[in-house]
């Protein structure tokens, strides 16, 4: 592990980052709402911690190697995190601790939408500002943002790219050169943003609303600007206009530059992934809307139907927004939405959960073994798209699932064991560890009621979530620490 490369590059992703503190730096200023020191702070020590690290190892030219992209990656987020929580935690509104300041950090560049304030309506305008932006920053990741710039500065990022992104068969690049496709990326994650929030602002939003709900809805995050979320508009238009782009952020974003490139929508319409996420979705729209009709748990048949349809999406893709609390929803239909984020979205989109293309090749290869029971001797190739797909990918989505499962009872019973219930216990598990935001019980509308060992603990699921374990469980194998 080369230590001084390391440096070199978490000083330059600092730097970049610093950056980003300067809108919300100039928001306080101009609004005179008292948190232009807190963030003016925030923004000298990252920029000069980043600067420091950079200058002192900056003749250092070797390439990176794939482990340290591993060590960068999960570095970075933690890091960056840390220094994402400064502004809240010298802010006097809200205050906060030490804590509460990394949890409302973490969920934010995670894009989890897991929150510990109260009484967002009534924070400084920058804060509000702020929490949307750390969404969008995190949605694609700014590590993909740094591939595009490092080259320029003698830094390759293909290491850094393949810790990063999210998906089973990440070595797919859009165009030759690595630099060209983290920019396809960002291209396509901007328009998309700057269309969203032009949407929104006709619907009857203000600026200010649109702007940052646009943020959190491209980066599939959840935060709001109202503790009521996108209920406090009560408009089924806004409703709807957020369900198209959480559905398109939703897709692989290389898909969406295929199509742009080939001017064909049926791009869409062939790729397998794409064809079982809306399956997924409509068939979970159907069975809430019917109970919810069963139920007469609205008034009218239309808040039936564009509550149900809205979150059913919202919960589906890992976003989190909510216009009803449907915690309080009756029949099995908690529990369902809940347990249906670990499937979540396309691998190579903004949203989290374990990825719709592992659950379509888990279901492909138990659908295989059963064959093999009545033809034992049968030679049954798995395929996406027509392909075969190679087996080392079956074994690491086995693997990821493996994983995945044990992950999720170990952080279980440590939740338990701060003595909370075990659906409010295994419910943020599974919020945080999908990149979902609200749970059940307890976690329902925020997490300010959880002790600080279990926000904790809920923080290194949320960073094991954005990461795919894989990234994160590495650097715990003594093989990675081997020369």
């Amino acid at each position: 592990m080369r230590l001084q490369v390391i440096m070199k590059i978490m000083g330059v992703l600092l730097s970049l980052f610093s950056i980003s503190l300067l809108p919300p730096t100039a928001i306080a200023v101009l609004s005179a709402d008292g948190t232009q020191t807190p963030f003016l702070f925030a923004f000298i020590v990252t920029l000069v911690t980043g600067f420091g690290f950079w200058f002192a190892t900056r003749h250092r030219q070797e390439d990176l190697r794939i482990r340290d992209g591993f060590v960068i990656v999960v570095l970075f987020w933690t890091v960056l995190a840390s220094f994402g929580s400064l502004p809240l935690l010298m802010s006097a509104d809200p205050a906060m601790s030490v804590t509460d300041a990394f949890f409302e950090s973490m969920s934010g560049l995670t894009t989890t939408g897991a929150t510990v304030l109260v009484g967002i309506d009534d924070l400084p305008i920058s804060i509000r500002y702020y929490r949307q932006q750390l969404q969008w920053l995190g949605g694609m990741g700014i590590i993909v943002l740094a591939v595009a710039v490092m080259p320029m500065l003698g830094v390759g990022g293909m290491q850094l790219y393949r810790a990063e992104t999210p998906g089973p068969m990440k070595d797919t690049k859009l165009t030759p050169r690595i630099k060209e496709t983290a920019k396809a990326l960002w291209y396509i994650y901007l328009g998309l943003t700057a269309v969203c929030a032009l949407a929104y602002w006709l619907a009857g939003m203000s600026f200010f609303d649109a702007l940052g709900h646009s943020f959190s809805t491209v980066a599939i995050g959840g935060f709001s600007t109202h503790d009521q979320s996108l209920g406090y508009f009560n408009s089924p238009t806004i409703a709807a206009i957020a369900v198209v782009f959480m559905v398109v952020s939703g897709i692989n974003f290389a898909l969406h530059f295929l199509t742009w490139r080939s001017r064909r929508l049926t791009t869409y319409v062939r790729d397998s992934e794409v064809r079982a996420f809306v399956l997924i979705l409509l068939t979970l729209t159907a069975v809430t809307i019917a109970v919810l009709f069963a139920t007469r748990t609205f008034q009218t048949v239309g808040d039936t139907l564009w509550h149900g349809i809205f979150q059913v999406v919202s919960i589906a893709t890992t976003t989190g927004f909510t216009t009803s609390g449907y915690h309080w929803w009756p029949s099995f239909l908690p529990a369902m939405l809940v347990l249906v984020s670990t499937v979540g979205g396309c691998a190579g989109s903004t949203a989290g959960g374990m990825k719709v293309i592992r659950s379509i090749l888990l279901y492909k290869q138990g659908r295989r073994q059963i064959e093999l029971l009545i033809h034992p001797k049968a030679l049954i190739p798995i395929k996406l798209g027509g392909k075969p797909v190679p087996e080392q990918v079956l074994e690491s989505v086995w693997g990821f699932l493996a994983l995945y499962v044990l992950s999720y009872i170990v952080l279980g019973l440590s939740m338990t064991a701060t003595g909370v219930d075990l659906v409010t216990a295994f419910s943020a598990v599974t919020a945080c560890l999908n990149n979902l935001g609200p749970g059940l019980g307890e976690v329902a509308e925020n997490y300010a009621s959880l002790s600080n060992s279990g926000k904790w603990i809920l923080c290194g699921a949320m960073l094991m979530g954005r990461l795919e374990l894989y990234t994160l469980l590495v650097l715990l194998s003594p093989a990675f620490w081997r020369n």
